[in-house]
């Protein structure tokens, strides 16, 4: 049932999925990596010196966008009372959730931020480091993402206020995976999974904890 579950949760997330899954996250994070060259000037050393932290920038505000159709859709179509009354736990359906999120976002931008490290005239070294950080980084903001969706889900103007609340949280992830790039090893990033794997290990509880919530609204 979980495989079935991660399937259909796939089909909805991933671009042309059912529940209009599109490629916005990877155009606009290409377009910043496109147009942030042309804002700079043509200051190679400055790019390559800045161009790091700003594919972590884009990545971030790229991981936004889906927050809106991860928990609210099958909320107010009543798909997660279904599955609690098959048996199936929140916390599950969360953790399986994150994971659907995950893969339908970050396969896609690790494969965009070599041609984005290539715009903005990072050296091999540093985008070894990014991917490496993109890596470590991203389960936990997909952690974030769903975790916050659901918390919000029942809320008024919940999709803006989920845009608002992950951007803090996800700072300390921004800090050690960009910061990786300044220091030019990967002690950073470490530290970028060591936090991404506290996400991970937290939000299935906090989501599901926020759905039972919704439940009895």
């Amino acid at each position: 049932m979980i495989w079935q579950l991660l399937r259909r949760d796939l089909s909805l997330l991933l671009p042309g999925g059912k529940s209009g899954g599109t490629l916005l996250p990877l155009l606009f994070f290409l377009a910043v990596a496109m147009l942030y060259p042309f804002a700079v000037g043509p200051d190679a050393p400055l790019l390559a010196r800045t161009g790091g932290g700003v594919i972590w920038i884009a990545a971030l505000l790229a991981s936004i966008l889906p927050l809106d159709r991860l928990i609210a859709p099958d909320l107010e179509l009543g798909v997660f009372d279904q599955l609690a009354l098959r048996g199936i736990s929140d916390e599950a359906v969360i953790a399986v959730r994150i994971t659907a999120h995950w893969l339908s976002f970050a396969p896609l931008l690790l494969f965009s931020a070599l041609p984005a490290a290539a715009l903005l005239g990072l050296e091999d070294g540093s985008v070894r480091l990014v991917m490496l950080g993109l890596l470590a980084g991203t389960p936990g903001l997909a952690a974030i993402g769903v975790m916050i969706a659901a918390l919000t889900a029942s809320l008024r103007g919940g999709a803006a206020l989920s845009g608002l609340m992950l951007i803090p949280l996800a700072v300390p992830i921004l800090i050690f995976g960009a910061g990786s790039l300044a220091r030019g090893d990967a002690s950073g990033i470490a530290l970028c999974a060591a936090i991404s794997l506290v996400l991970v290990a937290i939000a299935p509880f906090a989501g599901g904890a926020a759905l039972r919530a919704a439940r009895e609204t």
